[in-house]
């Protein structure tokens, strides 16, 4: 190697690569070794099997295998992979104390190594090496008493050399060390192979006490039960209540007693059990005592006992709900169904009570609309369930009383004490009842409440004049004077019902007018009143021009069905569009083209048709400015607009458009002849078009200055926006 100057080595040079571009072929790493596969020309063969024949070369065979292993473990001492194929060899060969010497020295170099432990005491326990085998497990579990596999092992070999005594006395060693749960259920499970019972409960005493959790408790008295010791087990049961106390109660604990309890037959026993657990345990932890103690007295109780039982727990839940928040109608509302089903009268209106008197602190409906509930199911139940009437008018009375109708009033409330009374026949009670909710606290609901029960009474002098009074109180409902027309068609008063329509029609303003003028046409068209009807269209063309309208009429025209129906249709299209030309939405003219094409194809000829097509738009895509809501431009967005033919202000613009396609397509077809013309014609030519652009141009000028005088600004930016386009097209 090269040194500099100094002696040092020098470093070769890095060559700098110039052309940093990726190639134009790429190869990636699964190529490159599938070529490398494909061109091995020759495998490798396996090493040809080795047949010994006589004692030297075993020897050498063993020398040179050994010289292996060695030269491994050399190299690294603290794989153990390579110590534990040292010994299986030497195992394999037979060499045992070979192999226990180099199961020795793995140890010595870690002997925390589980793996090799195992192996070597597999190995002795192989061999049949009894005592090597108990002396390598006890050196194991004093080394590594943590290590439950290796007590596992212990005893499962004394056990099954039949050693109960041995195998008893490493589980004892085990215990010491006070193991997981596992460990003692196998040394109890141990015992009870052998029917060593009292030895296992000695063992469930440690357990319990070493292991004090619920179950284990719960599987010690498990275990005395299975065993047909009654009383031993219901000891337990009350050795673990008193053992966890009030505080660290289980309800588990307490099931477990209880069905114990069920299993030998004592019913009282158990509700006891079940009872004291309700008492001494905390609401949230008594769902599933609850849940047991309704299924215990389902099977073994009778039916008041049932229903104590649920009706108690719920009870209590929805008294801790109202305690917390008396103004949680919601949780009002589901007591008292509670109770109506499974209480008495008296509980019932007293909880009735208590609930209405949780007045809304604030004078808003939206505070009020779930506690007048209250009062209604209140009135309601004394009505039908209890069916004390004097008592539920009393209720209504309360409820009227108490409300703010001056503020607001509920409609539902005087209504339904209107149809109470109707039901007790005092007609003329309920009559003043609406007519002084009507005089306290005048409302819609109110007064179609009022009308409907006067037509199901056939009272239609009555509806007349309650429809006179609701329209002097809201004369801007058009429902109401629909319905009004409605009644008086419906008694055959033509002309009353006309002039209802004509009244509403006449009034200043309406919530939605155009629901009365299609009422009042369709009145009119089943009244066969067709010229009426086309007054009417003509009437409502005066206040609006809206594109429906006409699209309506026309409709209306073309199903009248006379001589000359399709001819006074078309009029109407060709003044509809020629009205809406002044229109600045120019969607309502597509939706008039649209609808007038589709008449045309239906009922019109050839020459009309091809008229109607002439005059359909085209749709193109243009740009326009977005702003934020504080005025600063954020980009722009595409929209599409359409191009009328008719449309005067884009003529230069669609004539502009149509030359530059004519001159694009004399392009394509004849290139080469474009290319040898005279440099003087091609000059002239764009002179041509020079002049033909600046024409444009002052149309495109004189029309901006006609739309900035008349103070329509769509046509303009309609004619930039398509000069864009055409030059983008061309």
């Amino acid at each position: 190697m090269e040194t500099d100057r100094e002696g040092k080595p020098k470093m070769p040079k890095v060559v700098k690569v110039k052309n940093k571009m990726p190639a134009t072929m790429q190869i990636t790493a699964e190529q490159l070794l599938r070529e490398a596969k494909e061109r091995q020309l020759e495998l490798v063969q396996p090493p040809p099997k080795q047949k010994i024949s006589d004692p030297a070369e075993l020897a050498a065979y063993r020398l040179r295998k050994r010289k292996e292993f060695e030269d491994n473990i050399r190299k690294n001492r603290s794989v153990m992979t390579n110590w534990l194929k040292y010994a299986a060899w030497e195992e394999s060969t037979k060499e045992i104390q070979r192999a226990r010497s180099v199961y020795e020295r793995a140890l010595d170099v870690d002997h925390r190594n589980i793996t090799v432990w195992l192996k070597y005491a597999e190995m002795e326990m192989k061999s049949r090496q009894i005592n090597h085998a108990r002396n390598l497990w006890d050196r194991a579990v004093t080394i590594l008493p943590r290590v439950n596999q290796f007590w596992y092992k212990y005893t499962y070999m004394e056990e099954m050399l039949g050693h109960i005594a041995g195998g008893r006395q490493v589980f004892e060693r085990w215990m010491e060390w006070q193991p997981e749960e596992q460990a003692w259920h196998s040394y109890i499970n141990f015992e009870l192979r052998y029917k060593e019972l009292d030895r296992a409960r000695s063992i469930y005493e440690r357990f319990v006490l070493i292991h004090p959790d619920v179950k284990n408790w719960i599987k010690y008295a498990r275990f005395e039960e299975k065993n047909s010791y009654v009383k031993s087990s219901r000891n337990v049961y009350e050795r673990g209540v008193e053992f966890f106390g009030d505080d660290n109660i289980s309800e588990q604990l307490f099931i477990a007693f209880a069905k114990f309890e069920e299993g030998q037959r004592e019913h009282e026993r158990a509700r006891v059990i079940y009872k004291y657990a309700l008492d001494h345990l905390s609401k949230e932890k008594c769902e599933e005592i609850y849940k047991s103690y309704t299924i215990h007295e389902k099977k073994y109780g009778d039916r008041e006992a049932i229903e104590d039982v649920i009706v108690s727990k719920r009870r209590f839940q929805y008294e801790e709900e109202v305690k917390d928040n008396p103004h949680n109608y919601d949780a009002w509302f589901d007591y008292l169904r509670l109770l109506e089903n499974d209480g008495d009268a008296d509980q019932v209106r007293e909880i009735y009570e208590r609930a209405i008197a949780n007045v809304p602190p604030s004078q808003e409906k939206r505070h009020w609309r779930r506690y007048i509930y209250l009062w209604i199911n209140y009135a309601i139940y004394e009505e039908l369930r209890a069916e004390d009437m004097d008592r539920t008018r009393q209720v209504y009375q309360a409820c009227i009383e108490l409300l703010p109708h001056k503020k607001f009033t509920f409609a539902k409330v005087w209504l339904m004490f209107a149809k109470f009374e109707i039901r007790q026949k005092n007609l003329q009670t309920a009559r003043k009842l609406l007519g002084v909710a009507i005089g306290k606290c005048p409302k819609d609901k109110l007064f179609r409440g009022y009308i409907d029960l006067e037509i199901q009474l056939r009272e239609f002098v009555r509806c007349r004049i309650l429809y006179e009074k609701f329209l002097e109180y809201n004369q801007e409902n058009c429902t109401t004077w629909m319905k009004f027309a409605e009644l008086e068609t419906t008694l055959g008063d033509i002309g009353r019902a006309r002039a209802v329509y004509e009244l509403a029609l006449g009034q200043a303003k309406l919530d939605m007018p155009e629901n009365v003028w299609k009422a009042y046409i369709d009145f009119e068209v089943e009244q066969e009143e067709y010229d009426n009807t086309h007054m009417l269209y003509r009437r409502l063309l005066e206040k609006t021009q809206h594109v429906k309208v006409w699209i309506s009429f026309a409709q209306y025209e073309l199903s009248t069905g006379g001589e000359s129906c399709i001819s006074e249709t078309r009029k109407i299209y060709k003044e509809a569009h020629k009205s809406l030309k002044k229109c600045e939405e120019k969607e309502h003219r597509m939706m008039l083209l649209e609808s007038w094409k589709e008449f045309e194809f239906e009922h019109g000829d050839d020459q009309s048709q091809a008229d109607i097509e002439k005059q359909m738009p085209k749709k193109v895509k243009k740009r326009r400015p977005v702003h934020r809501a504080d005025g600063s431009e954020a980009g722009w967005e595409e929209y599409f607009d359409y191009i009328f033919p008719d449309d005067e202000a884009v003529q230069p613009n669609l004539k502009l458009l149509a030359m530059a396609k004519m001159w694009k397509k004399k392009q394509d077809d004849k290139p080469d002849e474009i290319e040898e013309e005279d440099p003087k014609e091609m000059g002239s030519l764009d002179n041509e078009n020079g002049q033909e652009r600046n024409d444009a141009d002052e149309n495109n000028e004189n029309t901006d200055t006609s739309n900035r005088d008349t103070g329509t600004q769509s046509s303009s930016s309609s004619t930039s926006s398509s000069e864009s386009d055409s030059e983008s097209e061309t």
